[in-house]
This record gives structure tokens, sequence and C-alpha cells, in this order.
């Protein structure tokens, strides 16, 4: 039975915004809670017919499952929008994460809406157990940096996105996905077509170029795990190490492929699953908040609650020392140090 044919089993909804636009969603798989941020193309239905997206629906849902959703403007979500700003897009993962019901979970970030994924784990750190992304940076769109590529890429889209013909769009197809075969290559080319207008896809990659989330980096205290390709066409070839070395509970794994969405009978596949499928189950080895004393979780919800050492001194009637004392014990028993100790204890707490 091929991909086209085999049963799809996603439980598929919908939400509205608080400005009232239409948010599609799925969840399908078993296993840990995933969210996965929504990729620059998407579609929740034509996905599992995919040549190019089957094995990840199939593959991911083995190991968690899998929350995945169309960003505004694509897919089943509303296309009359004119808003793909960061703050817009962060506010829409939190109305997708109430919406299914989820309290902690690991969250994943592909490729152009990677930025999303780290603005949440670095504004919601108690719901984050764990960061994974893929193809991604801080910031940017595919093009680079260089006006001239960039006025040509826009001017590809005006031109092409919705002709019949792949002409066009084959110049992003080759760039995503340089080693497919050419009924992969065509399914890309349809897809763009398929998942959005020209107007968002200029738009929406107009408001990818001014993202830049560098500056939150240093205050994700999840677990991250950052997956690049080698050769990735789309990446600038520091880009995945140096957004790994600003998080700072993060490891790099890079995958020898040049494919920025990776293909299922490459070698780099069942590394990236494996590697994802390692990094779930580290989580639940990773000590628990179970084995605190009750004074050391009265410390630690006061601190979620935002009290320093003084203010939570003064709440129980300690000294400062005897707090930053307790504090000291709590790091020892959850495994965390550095910087970002308290705020990856409090997290552990609230879990």
């Amino acid at each position: 039975m091929s991909a086209g044919q085999s049963r799809v089993n996603q439980e598929l909804r919908f939400c509205r915004a608080d400005d009232g636009v239409r948010l599609a969603w799925a969840r399908h798989g078993s296993g840990p809670p995933l969210v996965i941020a929504a990729c620059w193309l998407s579609h929740l239905q034509h996905d599992w017919q995919s040549p190019v997206w089957r094995h990840f629906l199939d593959d991911l849902g083995r190991i968690a499952t899998v929350y995945r959703y169309d960003e505004r403007g694509f897919g089943l979500s509303d296309w009359d929008v004119d808003d793909f700003s960061l703050e817009r897009r962060l506010r829409d993962l939190e109305t997708l994460v109430d919406a299914a019901g989820l309290d902690r979970f690991v969250i994943m970030g592909m490729s152009g809406q990677a930025p999303v994924a780290l603005a949440y784990a670095a504004e919601h750190p108690e719901r984050v157990t764990q960061l994974i992304t893929y193809g991604a940076s801080a910031g940017g769109a595919l093009g680079g940096d260089d006006p001239e590529s960039d006025a040509a890429f826009n001017a590809m889209i005006r031109a092409g996105w919705a002709r019949p013909d792949h002409l066009f769009r084959r110049v992003f197809t080759t760039a995503f996905i340089p080693g497919a075969n050419e009924q992969q290559m065509c399914w890309m080319d349809e897809l763009m077509r398929t998942s959005t207008s020209t107007d968002n896809a200029l738009a929406s990659r107009s408001a990818r170029r001014e993202t830049d989330v560098s500056d939150l980096l240093p205050r994700i205290t999840a677990p991250t795990l950052v997956l690049v390709a080698r050769d990735d066409h789309t990446m600038e070839p520091d880009e995945g190490a140096e957004m790994a070395a600003a998080i700072p509970d993060a490891r790099l794994v890079v995958l020898e492929s040049a494919n920025h969405i990776l293909l299922a009978d490459e070698p780099a596949w069942p590394v990236f699953i494996q590697e994802i499928a390692g990094f779930l189950g580290e989580q639940r080895a990773r000590p628990s908040a179970a084995g605190l004393s009750d004074r050391e979780h009265e410390l630690l919800l006061l601190a979620a609650d935002g009290l320093d050492n003084t203010e939570i001194a003064e709440r129980l009637t300690l000294s400062v020392r005897t707090v930053e004392r307790h504090f000291q014990n709590v790091y020892l028993k959850l495994g965390v140090s550095g910087r970002t100790a308290r705020a990856a204890a409090v997290a552990r707490v609230l879990a």
C-alpha cells in the first residue's frame, strides 16, 4: 500500500485566534506530547499523501503524540490575513497549545518557524520540557541577506507561485531538496500552490526576514537538541552551531545531508529519528522534583511566583543564607547548574 493510499489516522480540529482568524490543528501518534511549530509550507491533509513529508508524520507518530498546525495564511487555516509577525505567530501558538489542552510538552521548531518555538520556550519555561530544532536559525528566510538574491526570490514568487507549471517554483524546490527525485520535486512544486496564495507567500517571507530571536536564546532553560544538515543550501554553514552555542543546555547534531527537508531514503533520516527518540528518552530519565522536601517545594513555588531570595526569606521567616542553601540542595538533587539552574528547577517542580 502506497503512502498516498494508506490510512490516515489523525484528529483534525479548529480554533480561533484572539483576532478571529481560524486556525487548523491536528493530533496523531502516541507517546509524550510533541508540538511541531508549523513550517513555512504545510497542509494538514495533503501532507499525508506527500512523498516528502509522510515519513515525518509516520515516524514521529511512533515515538510521540504529535500536535501540528497550519499557520495563519496556510493550509486549512484562514488565508485572508495580513499579519505574519513573530508576535502574531507566537500568540497563535499559545492559542493552539491551550486549545489542545496541553500543560507540559516538547516543542519542535523546523525551518522558518523555529524562531516561534525558540521564543515560546524562552517565554514559557514552565511549559516546555524539551526543545528540538531542525534546519533552523534564530531568524531570516531562504535567500540570505543579499538584497539582489532577495529581490530575485520575490520576483519568482510573484511571477510563478500560482502558475499551473512549476518553472519558477522549481527554484525553491531545488534549494529545499536538491537530492530529491522527480516525483518528490513535483510534489513539492505543487505544495507551494496548494498551501497558500502568492500574496501570503510574499508577506510571510518578508516577515520571516525581519525576525531575529538571538537575544532570547540565553533565556531558554529547556534541554535543547539542535539538528542541522551539513550541506543545507538554505542556511549559512555556521548558523546552527552558533544557535546551539547560545542556548545554555543545547547539543548540536550535524547530519550528513544537503536537503533542508530530509528524505525517507537517505542515510540521514534514521539518524534524525534515532536522535529525537533518544532525546525524548533522556527526559524520562532526568531526576524529577519528587525527591525534594516539603520546604524545598515551597521555596520553588514561591520562586515560580517571581519572589527573589530576600522576599522568600521574609515570607518564610528564614535567613537569606538559609534560602540560598536550600536552593543549592535543590540544584544538586535535580542535577541542574549554571545561570539557568533556578528557572530549570522551577520548571521541574511545575511539571
